[in-house]
């Protein structure tokens, strides 16, 4: 049985850098293990470009340490240089050089006799279906292609570390899933750990063994994909993975009356506002019940009748929006395949009590 890494690839501790009096990165800390890929996850300027920059060496920071395999590699007082810190980049648009061949770009950079070097290129090239372009430019190839030249060349040198940066935006829609699925598998086979930059919710969830997620230059929630959807550290959090209902309401005895029951509200102040949050797609439609059979179970709660306002098919399922009677407030429920109701239609919903978030409103 293989051993398990005890110890992190990458760690940063307490990363700064502020631009124009602005705190653009403030106290991030995180650590990376070998083989393992992690997002950094948030909106545009939430800060996450500027850490990579951090790490890579091409930005400095005001205070805080990186280290890589354990050692110290840059505070404010010493610095390794860029080409010193064994750490691959890729970014957005490849950077391929246009008057190099394709076995030229992949082999920049590397060093060792010069049969060494070919034998690295064309394994690289081999490993990313790219042998047949060889000898071809930049110019001559697609954006996938030279996406993949890109990966090549990024880990002939061997990096402990791959930063990447939006690396797959843009490609095609219809090509970039296959794209990222093998550029993760080829990274997972040379066992570099892997530090991703997305502002795509989907990418972070399909790649990522560890998401950490950023807001205003800090580091809000981290963890497993699993776990940062199903227990999302705010409203915010939870929006960002996905649409939301938000049911707004108001503590009374520890308990908050909605148009689908009570809510327990632990520990938050009396008449104090809060949202519950529910997902569309745990919003259920009540089509054997009408809100009139038997009692709901415990995890269902109340029905609470609403009246459709809008319908549309999205593809692989409906989106059908519900004025509710309770309190006027609007919800939207996805349903399997195609239901497409009449504007006017009253209906009656149910939720999944274990799948609501309550926060306290802010």
């Amino acid at each position: 049985m293989n051993d398990v890494p005890d110890s992190p690839r990458l760690e940063i501790k307490n990363l700064m850098r502020s631009f124009d009096g602005r705190r653009v990165v403030d106290d991030v800390s995180l650590r990376v293990m070998p083989g393992q890929v992690t997002c950094l996850l948030g909106p545009s300027g939430c800060g996450k470009s500027t850490t990579l920059r951090m790490i890579a060496g091409v930005e400095m920071q005001d205070s805080g340490e990186i280290y890589v395999d354990g050692a110290l590699v840059c505070d404010t007082i010493s610095r390794v240089p860029p080409e010193g810190r064994n750490i691959g980049l890729m970014f957005q648009d490849f950077a391929l050089f246009p008057h190099l061949s394709v076995a030229e770009n992949v082999a920049f950079g590397l060093i060792g006799p010069k049969p060494e070097r070919r034998a690295r290129v064309e394994a690289l090239l081999k490993r990313v279906d790219m042998m047949r372009h060889i000898d071809d430019y930049p110019h001559q190839l697609s954006g996938g292609e030279q996406q993949r030249v890109a990966l090549a060349r990024a880990l002939a040198p061997r990096p402990k570390i791959m930063l990447m940066d939006e690396p797959f935006s843009g490609l095609d829609d219809r090509l970039r899933d296959d794209i990222r699925d093998e550029t993760l598998e080829v990274l997972r086979e040379e066992g570099a750990a892997v530090l991703l930059v997305t502002h795509e919710p989907g990418e972070a969830m399909r790649m990522a063994d560890e998401i950490a997620l950023m807001r205003d230059g800090r580091i809000i929630q981290s963890g497993a994909p699993y776990n940062i959807y199903n227990a999302p550290v705010d409203r915010e959090a939870a929006a960002f993975f996905s649409d939301i209902n938000v049911i707004c309401g108001e503590v009374h005895g520890a308990l908050t009356e909605t148009a689908f029951g009570q809510f327990l509200a632990p520990g938050l102040a009396e008449g104090a506002e809060v949202n519950i949050v529910i997902r569309p797609q745990h919003l259920k439609i009540d089509f054997d019940r009408s809100g009139k059979g038997p009692n709901p179970t415990p995890r269902e709660g109340t029905p609470a009748r609403g009246v459709v306002t809008r319908a549309r098919f999205m593809g692989n399922q409906s989106l059908v929006e519900f004025r509710m009677d309770f309190d006027g407030s609007i919800l939207h429920a996805e349903v399997p395949s195609v239901f497409l109701p009449k504007v006017g239609t009253p209906l009656w919903l149910m939720i999944r009590r274990d799948k609501c978030f309550v926060f306290p409103r802010t």
